[in-house]
């Protein structure tokens, strides 16, 4: 076994300073994530990434991901330091850690929009709130300190963005609890119901942000995000709320840019994340200069 995870497991009360019986790698692209057994036992390991302290207040992670397992939408959590993120969590069986490729089934993309559902409307306040334009000017300033360049025009896009921060503000939305960075990879899906895992970067946030940033990393098309958003309404959307989630998906790649360029600066070795980052920018760029794209921003100034 790996010291760096014996070391870990040695700090949970919950082992009792016991060998586990058996530790696997899941995966993670900033943190280290096993399953470890222990008389039968599975539960889930997460060690926090180096430097990931910089941006991810563990304090509120481990508040939020509470407030989640309590409503019903992720497991719960076992153990939880603050100080640098190790985590302990029950470990979910029988269900299949979401991808793009498994994001095709549109009933899957209508089992996380009713996750997120479940979610958003369970009464409950996380500690902070996630704003996109706020966090982009938090990560521009930690890139400062870093001194890493960012993609050649991002600043410029940045300013366009002025006329999409506008029209989200002229109608605000009701805050609720969110998650705020849902990779594919951070779904588990049973087939009945999906689970939602990592609540590193969860905030008080539109809802339709979760939607818009869930389509961008599953790679979402028409037909699962229509199924994604009636899922979600019990119906056809609103015009300004499918504007909304629309508005976010550009949003999210501008913002995601930088969290690349973040990672690509610490010499992060999980992913190329600079080709990640200008990946996310370009798509960022095409969606805004999209005919479509104004008259979303229309429907959104307009409200419902």
């Amino acid at each position: 076994m790996d010291e760096n995870v014996a070391g870990a497991i040695r700090r949970i009360p919950l082992f009792g300073g016991r060998r586990p019986d058996a530790v696997e790698r899941l995966g993670g692209l900033t943190n280290l994530v096993y399953r470890v057994g222990l008389d039968g036992t599975d539960y889930l390991l997460r060690i926090a990434g180096e430097g990931t302290g910089d941006y991810i207040d563990r304090a509120v992670e481990a508040h939020n991901a509470r407030v989640a397992a309590e409503a019903g939408v992720s497991a719960a959590v076992l153990f939880f330091d603050e100080a640098d993120g190790l985590m302990l969590a029950d470990y979910i069986p029988d269900a299949a850690t979401m991808n793009a490729e498994r994001f095709k089934d549109t009933g899957a993309c209508g089992r996380a929009a009713l996750a997120f559902r479940q979610m958003h409307r369970c009464g409950a306040d996380f500690r902070t709130v996630f704003d996109v334009f706020e966090k982009m000017d938090e990560y521009l300033s930690l890139l400062a300190e870093l001194k890493a360049p960012v993609p050649d025009g991002y600043q410029d896009v940045k300013r366009e963005s002025d006329v999409v921060r506008k029209a989200l503000a002229a109608r605000p939305a009701v805050l609720a609890p969110c998650h705020c960075d849902p990779l594919a990879e951070n779904f588990l899906d049973t087939g009945e119901r999906m689970w939602i895992v990592d609540w590193e970067y969860s905030g008080n946030n539109d809802p339709m942000w979760d939607l818009g940033d869930l389509s961008v990393e599953a790679g979402f098309g028409p037909a699962q995000d229509a199924a994604m958003m009636q899922a979600y309404f019990d119906g056809e959307p609103p015009s300004d709320q499918l504007g909304r989630m629309v508005l976010y998906k550009a949003m999210c790649d501008l913002l995601w840019t930088l969290w690349g360029v973040i990672q690509h600066a610490n010499g992060n070795p999980a992913d190329d994340f600079w080709a990640y980052a200008v990946n996310r920018f370009e798509r960022c760029q095409a969606l805004m200069g999209d005919a479509g794209f104004t008259r979303h921003i229309a429907a959104v100034t307009k409200g419902g």
